[in-house]
């Protein structure tokens, strides 16, 4: 399969990235010319456009770390708001598709809302990206001031908390700072592979009941 980018259309083989220049209006363009699907994603950040077709393993790891981050909260009995997928935008400034958003501490300011204006609303508190093909970086949520960026690469979990308008990379996070998080998706992670998704989170339960 060839790569195809025009104005029309946007066709990239899974697994694919293409870094090319643009201007914020070509972003637009090529964002919009998706239609109502979210593949490639596209990506806009000091005057370069970035492309990206994710592998299956990207969307099923992204579930996952989802899948146990909603365990978490709910085995403490907090409430959450959670997005998949969302474009956040800031005109000029930059433009990203995380693979999850969830908002902990301000679930209040997300409840019931179609649209969130990224300029004025709060920013969600945790975003979760999988990075397979070193397309994302923390600090491109740094326009958004993102609280705390999980990045997820083949080597594990980093975890980024937004300090003193940087981000500075963490042993632990701040929404779950008696657990070593980490370790927790390593184990998971382990299990999902020998006996599926639903058998880890089952068993994440069960720890932590």
């Amino acid at each position: 399969m060839y790569a195809v980018i025009s104005r029309q259309q946007i066709q990239l083989p899974p697994g694919t990235v293409v870094r090319m220049p643009g201007t914020w209006q070509d972003y637009c363009t090529l964002r919009d010319s998706r239609g109502d699907g979210s593949i490639p994603r596209v990506k806009y950040r000091h005057g370069e456009i970035l492309l990206m077709s994710p592998l299956p393993r990207h969307g099923r790891e992204a579930h996952l770390l989802a899948r146990i981050v909603e365990t978490l909260l709910d085995s403490e009995s907090r409430n959450y708001e959670a997005f998949t997928p969302i474009t956040m935008e800031i005109p000029e400034a930059g433009g990203i598709e995380p693979d999850y958003c969830f908002y902990i501490d301000n679930w209040q300011t997300a409840v019931g809302k179609d649209r969130i204006n990224w300029q004025i609303d709060p920013p969600p508190d945790l975003v979760i990206e999988i990075d397979v093909t070193s397309y994302t970086a923390a600090e491109d949520f740094l326009p958004y001031k993102v609280p705390e960026v999980w990045l997820f690469k083949k080597s594990g979990l980093s975890i980024y908390s937004l300090l003193e308008d940087n981000y500075q990379e963490q042993s632990f996070s701040r929404y779950f700072p008696n657990i070593d998080v980490r370790q927790m998706i390593d184990n998971v992670l382990q299990i999902a592979s020998a006996q599926g998704t639903g058998a880890a989170i089952r068993n994440l339960r069960q720890q932590l009941s």
